[in-house]
């Protein structure tokens, strides 16, 4: 039920796995996962295994890759921007729904953090492709983020000048300022409102990250009665304790069984 996969997409190689339920010969309905910034198709504590073994209990396909740049995909992290996430995530999407094993007509998104900003993204370009979507600590204010950080590294390295470097560290990751300027002029909310489907925010109250407003923006400005919104009590960004984990995996369950 579990086999590694690959998608070659604008010459690089992007690797996955999908996890596929015993269907009988009829076509399964499917969830697509995208990780977050820094992250891979693991992510933490391997809650995006966890969530795909799940929902092949349910008897719902999932597919999981690294992007470009991230964990065993070809690439290199600097030269990753929300563009391109964007382009693989749409050419990953059109994959999978061309999947003899799975009906097209039942394909949906699950994001976590600026996975869930891209899914957000492609959700409301794509509405006609999308059967359903979950937004994981949705990093909708990813700009703000990535602003806060660049101000934060030209401040411990003074003697750096970001209006001409290319790269910036993060935490080890090389980040391009390339990247940044992606994330220029970016209306989310506004992209985001075009999915007219059922959708689930998730977000923990003392996510650190991705304050837990960001995921009621996204109701309130964006989806609107079409929303439903979890708050787990005191988790952070990723969810990192059981119990956290434990609703995590229940409600994503629940909503594409």
């Amino acid at each position: 039920m579990q086999k590694a996969i690959e998608l070659e997409y604008n010459h690089k190689v992007l690797r996955g796995m999908e996890h596929i339920p015993d269907s009988q010969g009829t076509a399964l309905p499917a969830v697509i996962l995208f990780h977050g910034f820094t992250g891979t198709k693991l992510e933490p504590h391997r809650l995006f295994l966890k969530i795909s073994r799940a929902l092949c209990d349910a008897q719902v396909a999932s597919f999981r890759f690294d992007f470009s740049g991230s964990g065993e995909s070809d690439g290199n992290f600097e030269d990753m921007t929300l563009d391109t996430e964007y382009e693989e995530a749409k050419a990953i999407l059109n994959w999978v729904r061309a999947d003899p094993r799975i009906d097209p007509t039942r394909v949906s998104l699950l994001g976590l953090s600026m996975g869930g900003l891209v899914a957000s993204l492609l959700a409301g370009d794509c509405p006609e492709d999308v059967h359903k979507l979950a937004l994981l600590a949705p990093a909708g204010n990813m700009p703000d983020l990535i602003g806060r950080a660049m101000m934060a590294y030209q401040a411990a390295s003074p003697d750096v000048d970001l209006r001409q470097a290319k790269v910036f560290d993060y935490g080890g990751n090389l980040v391009g300022r390339e990247f940044a300027e992606s994330l220029q002029n970016l209306r989310v909310f506004e992209r985001a409102s075009r999915y007219p489907g059922d959708v689930l925010l998730m977000h923990g109250t003392k996510d650190e990250s991705v304050p837990a407003e960001v995921s009621i923006q996204y109701r309130d400005l964006a989806y609107k009665e079409r929303a439903q919104v979890h708050m787990i009590e005191g988790a952070d960004h990723t969810f990192n304790s059981t119990p956290w984990e434990s609703q995590v995996l229940s409600a994503v369950s629940a909503f594409f069984r």
